[in-house]
């Protein structure tokens, strides 16, 4: 079956640049395909044309040139590509995917990027990469390389043509490497297990990697700032791990509290919903990192640790410990597979240790009285006599883990 580098462009706009894009991907041995993504106009040069993406979304394309609807007709046109591109994945036809545009060129590609599963080569050649915020929206969860071109995508100049032939080097070797897929990362046997973790937790996420990757397992990090433990999720969902280790669930509060790792309305729901089992720790879950720009006036007599000139974490009230407890037990609850939560008594992480002012463990027993009062009972809840960074409590979690996790080899 022929295999495609899809080329993600709008041809109304960026006609001449794509086609050259086309052209050196061919140089390179690649097999380039372009799907057309414009929404005003007709251009030449398209195998997918824009009509053929706007029916794949159930639309007309003279419906969108003549709607003024633009967030309307730039969504159908997403939605419409995204179809199509996955169909051409489900037949093993997709070798990479390559976008060109300014910013409605790159949201609309990236966009469809994202649909795609990790290991898909993916690469943006954007004019507005820099722009102030528009580089995280483009690679949200995506494992999206950005190729930035700092000149304009206009005219076909020297410059751009070498900035158009390193992106076509860039996508045509990337396809030379075998795409990964769940089964290839288990060709090894070793059952994959994914782990969220962050600064204050890394001792014990050491040590509990050490200790699975010894029994057999393969380990996959995934930082807990909002981001790669949101794809941490979207990769639970796709089924891609046996179980999980989740040390660093603080985004479930700070998507509620408002925080900037965030982790979304999935946060520790997936690995549920698919029945793996989970070992699950509180680390890091009683603080928070609000903007400063929106700080309440009582956040500033709130006890906190100052990660650094961009982090301040500050200490969960009570009623907040309580509201969030609320949301783990109710998340955990609704699993199918095996869920062990274990509390460590004497601080949650690095920063919240028994010599730390931060340290308040009337109201870290607060929360786990709240999660057990809700919590089913098929939730089992171990406390340990240990800060979470110890090793006693790093040991406890790998016991847990080497209980109820599958079987290796």
């Amino acid at each position: 079956m022929e295999r495609v580098i899809l080329v993600l462009s709008t041809l109304d706009t960026k006609g001449p640049e794509t086609l050259y894009l086309r052209d050196c991907i061919r140089q390179r041995n690649g097999n380039p395909l372009i799907l057309d993504m414009s929404m005003s106009g007709e251009s030449p040069g398209a195998d997918i044309t824009a009509d053929q993406v706007a029916r794949a979304a159930g639309s007309d394309i003279r419906e969108i040139r003549e709607s003024r609807e633009r967030k309307k007709i730039t969504r159908q046109m997403i939605q419409g590509a995204a179809k199509l591109t996955n169909e051409l994945l489900e037949q093993g036809r997709l070798t990479g995917v390559i976008g060109l545009g300014g910013s409605t060129g790159s949201l609309m590609a990236t966009d469809v990027m994202r649909m795609l599963p990790f290991g898909v080569p993916k690469v943006m050649v954007s004019s507005t990469a820099a722009l102030p915020g528009l580089s995280t929206r483009y690679i949200g969860t995506g494992d999206i390389i950005i190729f930035h071109t700092v000149i304009e995508i206009s005219g076909l100049t020297r410059p751009l043509q070498n900035v158009l032939d390193r992106a076509a080097a860039a996508i045509t070797a990337m396809g030379n490497v075998e795409p990964l897929t769940v089964e290839s990362a288990r060709s090894s046997g070793k059952p994959l297990v994914a782990m969220s973790m962050f600064g204050p937790t890394e001792r014990c996420a050491h040590r509990v990697q050490q200790g699975l990757e010894k029994a057999g397992y393969q380990v996959i990090g995934f930082s807990a700032a909002g981001v790669c433990d949101r794809a941490m999720e979207e990769m639970i969902a796709r089924k891609f791990f046996d179980a999980v280790v989740d040390l660093a669930p603080g985004g479930v509060g700070e998507e509620i509290l408002g925080g900037m790792r965030a982790a979304g309305a999935e946060r520790l729901t997936n690995a549920g919903k698919v029945g793996i089992p989970q070992v699950v720790a509180p680390g890091g879950v009683n603080f928070m990192s609000p903007r400063k720009s929106r700080y309440k006036p009582e956040y500033h007599q709130r006890k906190k640790f100052e990660m650094d000139e961009l982090r301040t974490f500050l200490r969960l009230s009570q009623e907040e410990m309580e509201t969030v407890a609320a949301a783990f037990a109710e998340k955990l609850s609704a699993a199918s597979g095996p869920v062990v939560f274990l509390f460590p008594t004497r601080g949650w992480s690095a920063i919240d240790t028994p010599s730390a002012d931060t340290f308040l463990p009337d109201e870290d027993r607060e929360f786990a009285r709240v999660f057990k009062e809700r919590a089913d009972s098929k939730v089992a809840v171990r406390e340990i006599d240990a800060n979470l960074e110890d090793a006693e409590f790093a040991d406890a979690v790998l016991k847990a883990c080497l209980e109820i996790f599958p079987s290796q080899g």
